[in-house]
């Protein structure tokens, strides 16, 4: 099939377009047209069952909307629940969508119930099942009967029935037609089955409906969140227990697959799995929130995830812990508004990135101080990775960015380090753990001594991306949260205005990660502000005592979220389209933490831990609720 041929249209919906449903198994994503254009089946990782979010509609999509062209929609999520509701007004009447997907339920299953509200509308419904990113045409069959039709397709190892209005053979898909008075309810259900499998039985939509909501909304309402940014530090935190695999606690980084970074260009990549970082980071924001059971859960995945050598600790694992995410291409997907190559897997689980340590120990520590008890295996555990990293502190790495260039001494990565002896240090002298205390101290004496020395530009005043270069990366921005040193310190004030001067673009000066045209990440093309840095712009702000400032970069990355709150990873400053892929776990984590710093530094608590950390001179300053005076949590 020639290049031009697979060339993808415009996308029918753009990535900031969608909403999230989820069971914490997995996640689908809806249009505003009432399109899911994508669905992995049964987990975050699996092969796609609707992927026109990657190509065309050819490539699998389900829609349902009223036959009228000519209508409208607006929707919104049912309180603090992953259940949305879409109304849709149209000339003749008006219907609600309310779609969802059951939590706890035995198979995955995604339900659009169809409800009257006024008048008389007419639906449409359009499938096109297409298993294995598209490369599978299922067999499907009609099954039931009159009263209880239903369709079933199978290709290769899944199969889906599709119960509700009777679905018709319309040319390689299949249509369905309802005339919905005020009052009516009509209910579409897809649940997914191993096709070895007999279909499962049709269950209660309204049990299961109310069951879900109850289900969110109970997980929910211990947050305390105050302020001009509480709906949105809800909604994120949603968002993040969404993308926490509900059996095995592993926190994915995105839905999706290969949305670009670089529209057009080869910088798209799989985030459906987990890395250490960003699922210790989000942890570390349900932890300041006061969820000990996901501390536990996660802790639990990570004692699974990298038991053995810890040599052999990975940045990023499976969902379940699996060690191989090979990476290839898909070239039957044309890609996101044609940006190729479409990739599955991600090639970063073969890298070393020295970071992971600290973000991995720093969380357990806040899990420590949040009350969950270690035992034999989880102390040992961190033991052993703190003897790995005795012994490879020193060795250049792929940074927080995965560089695909050659590996570097980047200094947010040492600062990691400094920060995974101080934890160990934490450990033994707050909480009475065995461990060689005097040889940590050392060593992490001996980490900021050599940051001071190689990491800092004199000449500029500010600390470097890594010890070859005068360039400043946005990760510099987590020194002080880390405990490094406090935000007002001159050298870390001096590195935010080189921050400023270097990274910011756009109108509202949003935060690149790093200057691209430095040649170091190996990859051609740019990118756009990643919102993740801005929020610890916003964080810095607030701890250093420009809390106004904070606020208005606050309010503009809150606003850059679409009409249900959902960020993905960055953002079109000259359009203000959504970049890369979604819902973005790093950016949501980020909200989560820029928005309790302004409360503390307003005054106001928020949370539920108390870190530990140290500056220079080993002073011990943290002022309980995560806040050092100064400093952020």
């Amino acid at each position: 099939m020639s290049t031009e041929t697979r060339r993808a249209p415009a996308p029918r919906n753009r990535i900031e377009d969608h909403a999230l449903i989820g069971d914490t198994g997995t996640a689908v994503l809806v249009g505003r047209d009432g399109t899911i254009d994508w669905a992995c089946l049964p987990r975050f990782d699996s092969p796609s069952t609707f992927a026109s979010l990657l190509g065309t509609e050819e490539h699998g999509h389900w829609t349902l909307r009223p036959v009228d062209d000519e209508a409208t929609a607006d929707r919104h999520y049912d309180g603090d629940t992953l259940v949305l509701s879409t109304v849709w007004t149209t000339a003749e009447g008006v219907v609600e969508v309310t779609e969802f997907m059951p939590v706890g339920a035995h198979r995955p299953s995604i339900v659009r119930r169809v409800r009257g509200l006024r008048g008389t509308v007419r639906m449409r419904q359009t499938l096109r099942i297409r298993f294995d990113y598209a490369r599978a045409l299922p067999w499907i069959r009609q099954v039931g009967d009159d009263g209880g039709p239903a369709l079933v397709a199978t290709a290769g190892p899944g199969s889906v029935v599709v119960r509700g209005p009777r679905f018709r053979a319309d040319d390689h898909r299949h249509t369905a037609t309802s005339t919905v008075h005020d009052g009516d309810v009509v209910d579409t259900v897809l649940t997914w089955y191993p096709s070895h499998r007999e279909p499962p039985a049709p269950f209660d939509v309204d049990a299961a409906l109310e069951q879900t909501r109850s289900w969110w909304t109970d997980w929910i309402a211990p947050v305390q969140a105050a302020g001009p940014f509480a709906a949105a530090t809800r909604r994120s935190l949603v968002f993040l227990r969404a993308m926490t695999h509900g059996e095995t606690g592993g926190v994915v980084a995105a839905a999706t697959t290969s949305l670009p970074e670089d529209p057009g260009g080869e910088r798209n990549w799989d985030y459906r799995y987990v890395w250490l970082r960003d699922a210790s980071l989000a942890l570390a924001s349900l932890i300041a929130h006061g969820y000990r059971d996901e501390a536990t859960h996660w802790r639990g995945w990570l004692l699974r995830a990298i038991a053995g050598d810890p040599g052999d600790v990975q940045i990023v694992y499976g969902i379940a812990g699996e060690r191989e995410l090979p990476e290839r291409v898909l070239p039957e997907l044309p890609g996101y508004a044609g940006s190729t190559p479409v990739r599955v897997g991600n090639g970063a689980s073969e890298q070393y990135q020295g970071d992971v340590f600290g973000e991995v120990l720093a969380a357990l520590h806040d899990a420590r101080e949040l009350g969950v008890e270690e035992n034999a295996d989880s102390w040992a555990l961190q033991r052993a990775l703190l003897g790995h990293v005795e012994q490879h502190w020193q060795d250049p790495d792929n940074g927080i960015w995965e560089m695909r260039g050659p590996r570097r001494h980047f200094t947010h990565s040492r600062a990691m380090i400094w920060a995974a002896f101080d934890r160990g240090v934490a450990a033994v002298e707050e909480f009475g753990l065995e461990g060689p205390v005097d040889r940590w101290r050392a060593l992490r004496e001996q980490v900021r001594a050599e940051i001071e020395e190689h990491g800092w530009n004199a000449a500029r005043g500010c600390y470097r991306q890594h010890y070859d270069t005068d360039e400043v990366d946005a990760s510099l921005l987590v020194l002080p949260q880390i405990g490094y040193l406090p935000a007002d310190d001159p050298r870390m004030t001096g590195t935010v205005a080189a921050i400023e001067q270097d990274l910011r673009t756009g109108p509202d000066g949003l935060l690149l990660r790093y200057r691209t045209a430095a040649g170091f990440d190996g990859l051609s093309g740019s990118e756009h502000p990643f919102l993740a840095c801005s929020f610890w712009l916003v964080e810095q702000y607030a701890a250093s005592g420009r809390v106004d400032d904070a606020e208005r970069l606050m309010e503009v990355l809150v606003a850059s979220a679409n009409d249900v709150g959902m960020l993905s990873e960055e953002i079109d400053v000259a359009t203000g389209h959504h970049i890369g892929n979604t819902p973005q776990v790093l950016s949501h984590l980020t909200l989560v933490s820029a928005a309790d710093a302004i409360e503390r530094t307003r005054g106001r608590a928020v949370g539920h831990r108390t870190r530990l950390a140290v500056h220079d001179g080993g002073t011990r300053s943290w002022t309980g609720a995560g806040e050092r005076a100064g400093s952020p949590g």
